[in-house]
């Protein structure tokens, strides 16, 4: 439990400090327009999420319910469908606001913009923490097993290279509603806490859900789509030059790729 709870500190501490640096992107275009750069960032975070749900997540989840004797598709279609679920209802209920849109969603509130923004990314940061979270617990449930290690340290160097643009996205949309410098790059760093406390969550909460391992995985999986689907992609194409955001996916894909291949 305590490697397990180091290296899970370890790597959310590392994606949520990739996040502040993201935020700190306030700082360099504040006197710019940074739609363009959003679109990119965003659509950078959407490839490196879809190809960690694929390669850290999914496959793994197919390959540790059959080694139980299980039928892989079973749990990795069950926990996808399931993940999708719960990102989808909290997604009715959680009040929020996306960037450039003016009708708040979820439940009715009296949250200003800039709280609505911060919530709406906030929620992305949910499965990639419970992501990281797994895959260390797994590895250090496995005595440190070097593959599944290597695997969650692709995955938190991809979430970490991804939350550089992320941080970005929350930070530049509240500097361009009228929020001070220091202020917007506080509550970008911020929006990237979800990430250790619900990867610390999973990690203390291993030994309960070590028999659904592989539903777990796949769960993460299908939360981490449903923002991609939802949420990233269609806001990485809005307004003009939307191949910045087709090209930002590619990047981004190809970078998690490459990561998960050669790390795990």
């Amino acid at each position: 439990m305590t490697t397990a709870l180091a290296w899970v500190a370890g790597g959310t501490g590392f994606t949520f400090l990739m996040t502040t640096l993201g935020a700190a992107s306030v700082f360099l275009f504040r006197n710019r327009n940074g739609k363009l750069f959003q679109q990119a960032f965003l659509g950078f975070a959407a490839g490196v999420m879809v190809a960690a749900s694929v390669w850290s997540l999914l496959i793994p989840a197919i390959e540790q319910a059959e080694e139980a004797g299980q039928t892989g598709w079973i749990p990795a279609a069950g926990g996808f469908a399931l993940g999708v679920a719960f990102l989808m209802v909290l997604h009715q209920l959680l009040p929020h606001l996306h960037p450039g849109e003016d009708k708040p969603e979820g439940l009715p509130s009296k949250w200003d913009r800039p709280t609505l923004l911060f919530t709406a990314v906030t929620l992305h940061n949910i499965p990639e923490g419970m992501s990281v979270g797994l895959l260390f617990a797994m590895s250090a449930n496995n005595g440190g097993d070097p593959a599944l290690f290597g695997m969650a340290v692709a995955l938190a160097l991809g979430i970490g290279i991804q939350n550089v643009p992320e941080g970005a996205a929350v930070a530049l949309p509240l500097l361009q509603e009228g929020m001070s410098a220091p202020r917007a790059f506080a509550m970008g760093a911020l929006s990237g806490l979800a990430e250790p406390v619900f990867g610390i969550l999973v990690v203390l909460f291993a030994g309960l859900i070590s028999p659904y391992m592989p539903w777990m995985l796949a769960f993460s999986a299908g939360a981490m789509m449903y923002v991609v689907v939802e949420e990233l992609i269609p806001e990485a194409h809005l307004g003009e030059h939307s191949n910045i955001g087709t090209v930002g996916v590619m990047v981004g894909f190809l970078v998690m790729m490459i990561l998960d291949v050669a790390l795990g």
